[in-house]
């Protein structure tokens, strides 16, 4: 009767278990790791885009509704102040969305990433989640809706207003890419700097969004820049990307005093110490640094 009910550890069969709680959840190889690592940051990504609005399809219209009024404020701004005689010879709309739509994706993907769950966040309480998920998740969250967004602007102007011809259609998304990976950058810095001091943070990072509604140049051309103004500018890593975004964007405009490698190298830089900052932060991580927020 006793074997019956089974209630020994001897009538377990072979390769089974006590059961999944106490299975070893690791993946095996590097390669499944990598997967598992993808599919976590693909779901969070999910939950990034469907966090700002329960419905997606709204948060995507308001996004784009943003871009809009962004593009109309820029349009009576230069023709009130008759500076659309510094633009570049061409479509003088097509001009102000290549310094818009950057500008938008790296401003709101250091948000994104500045705003993601950190170290003691109650998210990373539950064991497949960590910090490079989150990171992952807010930036490609981010990627996703602006490219969305950006698509059906331009797809709207083309067929209701007039057709756009873009010189060289990759190296303009490449730029969109581009200017994505330096606010990434730029956020994961801010982002491990954070729980060590939220407020000086915080206003650095808005100091710094301020900043860039000047310093990324959408307003202007590296070009016709005189010499002692275009030292104030070529530190930024946008002011590179908008002004080589115009230049693969305008068959008439090519980008002189700005580079594709200046803007790539130093988020590379950025990133590596942004990734060694966190993993230090992540050491000393307290749930009381988020009770001062």
């Amino acid at each position: 009767m006793l074997a019956c009910m089974g209630n020994g550890k001897g009538d377990e069969r072979p390769g089974q278990t006590d059961g999944p709680m106490f299975q070893d959840s690791t993946p095996r190889t590097k390669t499944m790791g990598g997967l598992r690592l993808l599919v976590l940051i693909y779901h969070g990504s999910v939950r990034h885009v469907r966090k700002g609005h329960g419905n997606a399809v709204v948060g995507l219209l308001m996004n784009i509704m943003q871009t809009v009024i962004f593009l109309a404020a820029f349009f009576l701004m230069f023709e009130l102040l008759g500076l659309r005689g510094a633009a570049i010879r061409g479509d003088f709309l097509l001009y102000l969305m290549t310094g818009i739509f950057l500008f938008l994706t790296f401003n709101k993907t250091m948000s994104a990433v500045l705003g993601s769950e950190g170290p003691a966040s109650p998210m990373m309480q539950h064991a497949p989640m960590n910090t490079i998920v989150a990171i992952g998740s807010a930036a490609f969250g981010t990627l996703y809706i602006q490219l969305l967004s950006m698509f059906v602007v331009g797809f709207v102007y083309q067929a209701a207003v007039m057709p756009i011809t873009i010189y060289d259609p990759v190296g303009a998304m490449a730029m969109v890419l581009l200017s994505w990976f330096s606010g990434l950058a730029i956020g994961m810095v801010f982002l491990a700097a954070k729980p060590w001091a939220p407020g000086v943070v915080g206003l650095a990072s808005t100091i710094f969004q301020r900043l860039n509604m000047v310093a990324s140049g959408k307003m202007f051309v590296a070009n016709m820049l005189p010499g002692y103004m275009l030292a104030l500018f070529d530190w930024n890593p946008l002011f590179h990307c908008i002004d080589q975004a115009r230049g693969f964007t305008f068959i008439n405009y090519s980008a002189h005093f700005t580079s594709i490698s200046y803007p790539f190298f130093v988020s590379l830089a950025l990133i590596m110490l942004g990734l060694m900052a966190e993993f230090y932060t992540r050491k000393f991580a307290s749930a009381s640094w988020y009770a001062r927020r």
